[in-house]
């Protein structure tokens, strides 16, 4: 029999480490001392403590390391699965990584631009959730990315040419748009795009879609690199709170805050309006 510190040093596994696989029943003692709660060790277990110290040294869990023990003909299948989570991990690692450091070098902040007057197709997008919390706020956000890609498919192939890269605001734009997302009913957003021409020009488009032909006009805009979330467009939203430079009869409208998914970041405006007399 091996002592607890034997076993230790035989299999480079801390005391410590042993105790714990042993209340996780991966590595139980072959003897415990019922006087002095002594934990022995057998030759023949020293390989299991290598195949646990192989698994979790890939990063697997304990449940996970469990499993591939009890069930050695799934091991490698289980590992399998292990690396691609640890390359999606690593994947998102590195963009939150990027993002990171694109935030910090830029200091996004709010910069005053012109909008020439447009056309533009819209599109009201139902099933959203409300985004109350990061799991909603990421359905919300694979619906939008989505309706606003089948959008720019809709145009071009009714022979519409698209400008620039599609948007999504919040349905706010009638009354009734208002009353349902007050109601909690939505839907909650609507996807834009710019395109050529006028409405007199356009050919016949889906029933669906609205053609819209808003005027030339200020707005605040600032740019967040990375993915979309929750706490980055309630930032967003209060940087353009608190923005310069607009005088005193001025005001950012974020009702009409608008969102232009980029791969590298969210370009953010809202219209800059006059308050009324």
């Amino acid at each position: 029999m091996l002592s607890i510190s034997e076993f230790s040093q035989m299999c480079h596994l801390s005391p410590q480490a042993l105790r714990f696989y042993h209340a996780e029943g991966l590595l139980v003692p072959a003897q415990i001392d019922e006087r002095t709660g002594h934990r022995s060790y057998t030759f023949e277990q020293v390989e299991r403590a290598m195949l646990i110290t192989l698994l979790r040294d890939t990063g697997m869990s304990v449940k996970l390391v469990r499993r591939a023990l009890d069930e050695p003909d799934q091991a490698v299948a289980l590992l399998e699965r292990h690396s691609d989570e640890v390359s999606r991990q690593r994947r998102a690692q590195a963009d939150a990584i990027t993002a990171a450091r694109a935030v910090f070098e830029a200091q996004p902040a709010p910069r005053l631009r012109q909008v020439p007057a447009m056309t533009v197709v819209a599109r009201l997008v139902p099933g959203t959730p409300l985004g109350r919390d990061a799991h909603e706020w990421d359905r919300a956000e694979d619906i939008l990315t989505a309706a606003a890609a089948e959008l720019v498919t809709m145009v071009r192939q009714a022979g519409v040419t698209c400008l620039g890269q599609p948007w999504r605001t919040l349905a706010l734009e009638t009354p009734e748009q208002d009353r349902q997302v007050l109601d909690g009913v939505g839907p909650f957003w609507i996807v834009k795009v710019a395109v050529a021409g006028t409405p007199e020009t356009l050919p016949a488009l889906p029933a669906d879609l609205i053609v819209q032909t808003p005027d030339a006009h200020d707005e605040l805009s600032i740019f967040m690199p990375g993915r979309n979330t929750m706490a980055k467009y309630c930032t967003v939203v209060l940087r353009l709170l608190d923005a310069d430079p607009l005088d005193g009869d001025r005001f950012v409208n974020l009702a009409h805050l608008r969102q232009e998914v980029r791969p590298d970041g969210v370009l953010s405006s809202a219209p800059v309006q006059r308050r009324p007399a």
